[in-house]
């Protein structure tokens, strides 16, 4: 199996330091570009949009907490066993995280954003401005669990 490598984009600064599941909706951080490799003109246009979609790594989930298989989300055996695939916690096999969260400004290298579930020194991957149509096209459904996990995370 051929390896990717991928290099950071910017890194999170600021807003939530320790590992923490809910409550993200009003942590406040900034994803910072990484300077040597681009220039405020890869932000621009980037304040025209209300919410951004973040592609991160789980840079602090250590290999041998790596899931592959199934397991109860957050370890409550009150939910069923889930496969990895079908839920969306951290200790992922390529440990990446995906985030949409609001836009409140673009200064030169930095995005401001809220609701970002990222802690302070996460490592960006990409940055896509969110765009209604890459929504579902119809009824979305989930489990009553996930719902349940949901229920204090923004």
């Amino acid at each position: 199996m051929t390896a990717i490598e991928v290099r950071p984009v910017g890194w999170v600064t600021g807003g939530r330091v320790p590992v923490e599941d809910d409550a993200w909706g009003g942590v406040e951080a900034v994803i910072r570009l990484d300077g040597e490799r681009f220039g405020p003109e890869a932000l621009y246009g980037l304040d025209t949009f209300s919410h951004l979609e973040v592609v991160f790594h789980f840079d602090r989930v250590p290999e041998e907490r790596v899931e592959t298989g199934a397991r109860h989300p957050r370890g409550n055996t009150g939910w069923p066993l889930i496969g990895i695939f079908a839920q969306r916690g951290k200790n992922r096999p390529n440990r990446l995280g995906v985030s949409r969260c609001k836009i409140l400004r673009v200064d030169g290298l930095n995005v401001h954003v809220a609701g970002l579930d990222a802690v302070d020194g996460t490592p960006v991957l990409d940055l896509k401005p969110w765009m209604a149509e890459f929504g579902p096209l119809d009824t979305a459904f989930q489990p009553a669990w996930a719902t349940e996990l949901m229920r204090d995370y923004y």
